[in-house]
């Protein structure tokens, strides 16, 4: 079984209005059968901390296209994306690239 982890998770360019305009959670995820990865993060967050409109932060099972994602500072595509194994520590930052004109 997995070990609790705590993790930064991070909102930014507008993506944190969608968590009450809160931009930064340190959050512990409970033990589980499976090890955390981004995609089992991405249901905690939507059921957790996401107060409206899932739509403009989650599709399917991923983030919305136009939202980057860092692990850590880096890239997310360069480590696996959904299948990143969260380790104890870790910062995920979400930055919304979409703005309304």
């Amino acid at each position: 079984m997995a070990a609790p982890l705590s993790v930064e998770v991070e909102f930014g360019g507008g993506a944190e209005l969608l968590f009450d305009g809160v931009k930064k959670h340190q959050v512990t995820l409970p033990g589980q059968e499976e090890p955390w990865d981004i995609r089992s993060l991405l249901v905690w967050i939507k059921k957790n901390l996401l107060k409206e409109r899932p739509e403009l932060f989650i599709q399917g099972d991923s983030v919305r296209p136009g939202i980057l994602v860092l692990i850590n500072d880096a890239d997310w595509e360069l480590l696996g994306e959904l299948d990143y194994q969260l380790q104890d520590q870790d910062s995920v930052l979400f930055i919304s690239t979409l703005h309304g004109g």
